[in-house]
């Protein structure tokens, strides 16, 4: 089952690395239309850009926020062999909750739904970690 957690933190990477190449071609297109000035990019003052650009870079955040807990995790349950199907199902349910937060987010940014992915994948994330701790303390 070690090689599915696998797959599932391969996805959340790639993820990332989407997302972040998304935020890169918004930039430069930004940068190219003269929507945003290349002075802007020596300190990162990005606020006057267009919408879809910031939420393209707070998108590529996001990646390093809630996914941390999913890291370890994922280390956690490889370290304690923890890795039968529970930890799979939650490891797959929150990478699945993050792909549908960055496509709304990169898309029609609706907050609402938006919001509700992100609370969807930090549940998912509090369950796998209260599984853990049953798991090891009291089964």
């Amino acid at each position: 089952m070690g090689k599915w957690l696998f797959l599932t933190v391969f996805i959340q990477v790639l993820l990332t690395f989407s997302v972040m190449y998304i935020m890169g071609k918004r930039r430069f297109a930004a940068a190219k239309n003269k929507q945003i000035e290349m002075a802007a990019f020596k300190t990162m003052a990005l606020d006057n850009a267009p919408e879809h650009v910031i939420a393209a870079g707070r998108n590529f955040l996001t990646q390093f926020e809630l996914p941390v807990l999913f890291y370890v995790a994922v280390l956690m349950s490889l370290q304690l062999n923890l890795t039968g199907w529970f930890s799979v199902a939650c490891a797959g349910l929150f990478v699945l909750s993050r792909v549908i937060h960055s496509v709304i987010h990169l898309g029609s940014n609706d907050v609402f739904k938006r919001y509700k992915s992100f609370v969807l994948g930090a549940a998912i994330l509090l369950i796998w970690w209260l599984g853990m701790l049953v798991q090891l303390f009291v089964l």
